[in-house]
């Protein structure tokens, strides 16, 4: 028998096991990835957990450079998807690395409801007509994250895909003054309309069904694309949308559709600055077996963007 582990400071192992011998399986080590350059010992791992706003207990992994000041002050870029009852555990990430190498930032990986982190109570307690656990869950992480000095709004981003889409245009629509950035990818943002193209009906149990009135009342509440207004004070946090004209599971008119909503919410709007772009894959899809090429091309451009927003510098 084969396995692997990983964490997030450990690349792929691969073990072998052989079961038909007497005695305690000995796992011998196979393969082992090995990173350049890369010195685990140098990083700080750490799992907090916060309260969110009905008091529950979410867990968040939070990885950091141990030279790194706590002063409030670091990039830091805050993951989480909360939906499908997937759950959203350690891997190794290379670009996350790059993250905290060499742009000396923080990177927090958030365990939202919805997730299957502790069962189906969990899941259960974020999805249908109570999504917005998950969204609430989302914004208490970023107010623990600055509230804890590891970071300001102007220097949070927050980053998502598909599902997680939906959850960083909510976000940071219900909370703009909380972050700096939104890298959303592939996001599902119309919310009334999701079940009507390819896959989209097999949603339906965990958003509920648009067109059953009952259901209609609380997805259209944070429906990203019929909620986007301009807030109250202040301006839109930067937003890159990623989408690919071949995806075919969450299909790229969700963002062509917000997008251009965005751009009649603040056309006319005098304070809105802060860059709201899209980014459109050609002959790709929504992310599995996409070839390496496109990507490397879309991870520099996402966090080119991000490093342009917050204002990172790189170190070697």
């Amino acid at each position: 028998m084969f396995f692997s582990f990983e964490s997030f400071l450990t690349p792929t192992i691969v073990y072998h096991v052989d079961l038909s011998q007497d005695g305690p399986p000995k796992p011998k080590e196979l393969r082992r990835v090995s990173v350049k350059g890369f010195d685990p010992s140098a990083f700080t791992v750490k799992q907090v957990f916060y309260t969110s706003k009905d008091g529950t207990k979410v867990p968040m992994f939070i990885l950091y450079k141990n030279s790194l000041p706590l002063d409030g002050n670091n990039p830091t870029l805050l993951n989480g998807y909360g939906g499908f009852n997937i759950a959203d555990t350690p891997y190794f990430s290379v670009s996350r690395l790059m993250v905290l190498q060499h742009m000396n930032g923080v990177v927090a990986c958030a365990n939202l409801r919805g997730g299957s982190e502790y069962g189906e109570k969990w899941h259960e307690g974020g999805m249908l007509d109570k999504k917005q656990n998950v969204f609430d869950d989302f914004i208490a992480a970023a107010e623990y994250l600055i509230e804890n000095k590891y970071t300001k709004p102007e220097r949070l981003c927050i980053h998502g895909g598909s599902n997680g889409g939906l959850l960083v245009a909510a976000c940071a629509q219900q909370r703009p003054e909380l972050f700096g950035a939104v890298l959303n990818r592939v996001g599902v943002l119309d919310m009334l309309r999701f079940h009507k193209f390819t896959i989209g009906a097999a949603w339906l149990p965990e958003f509920g069904n648009p067109d059953d009135c009952e259901h209609f009342k609380f997805i259209y509440k944070y429906s990203p694309l019929h909620n986007l207004t301009m807030p109250a004070s202040g301006q839109l946090p930067a937003m890159l949308l990623m989408t690919a004209d071949h995806d075919d599971r969450v299909v790229p008119l969700h963002s062509l559709k917000y997008i251009a909503q965005l751009y009649h919410v603040v056309k006319d709007s005098p304070v809105q600055t802060n860059p709201l772009l899209i980014r459109v894959e050609v002959r790709a899809g929504h992310g599995a077996g996409k070839p390496t090429t496109k990507i490397i091309e879309e991870l520099v451009d996402m966090y080119s963007f991000m490093t342009r927003v917050l204002k990172i510098k790189w170190s070697d």
